[in-house]
């Protein structure tokens, strides 16, 4: 098991990449520091992928989120980085990352980035009665 965080995103391969299907990952607890207090900042990040050729490996995810930590970030900074290194790591057919940030000041921060692969068309949503 490891005990320090990493900066690397694993993947593997996509068991059904014929099919349009999304993932869909919730993770509460991510924390990084405030660059102007140093205080910490807290979020939900809520992960939405309709994988390509590669999916994120859970682990090395957890692994990655920590490595924010310690980090000084402003909210819309962080999350489109994120953002931009699961799209590089996976090359996406969709990704949405939504990054809701706890109370600070009376404040909530909800930060949404997402990417959509050139020419990928979203099958349409089917509505059942």
């Amino acid at each position: 098991m490891s005990t320090k965080p990493s900066t690397e995103l694993e993947t593997f391969p996509n068991p059904a990449p014929q099919n349009d299907y999304t993932i869909r990952i919730t993770m509460p607890e991510f924390t990084c520091l405030c660059p102007k207090t140093g205080q910490p900042d807290f979020a939900t990040l809520k992960l939405e992928y309709v994988p390509d050729q590669k999916c994120l490996e859970l682990k090395a995810l957890k692994l990655y989120i920590w490595s924010f930590r310690d980090r000084g970030c402003f909210h819309e900074a962080v999350t489109n980085e994120i953002m931009g290194q699961m799209v590089a790591a996976t090359t996406p057919r969709f990704l949405r990352l939504t990054a809701e940030f706890y109370v600070r000041g009376g404040v909530y921060t909800t930060v949404v980035a997402q990417h959509r692969a050139a020419g990928w068309i979203p099958p349409a949503e089917v509505v059942l009665p």
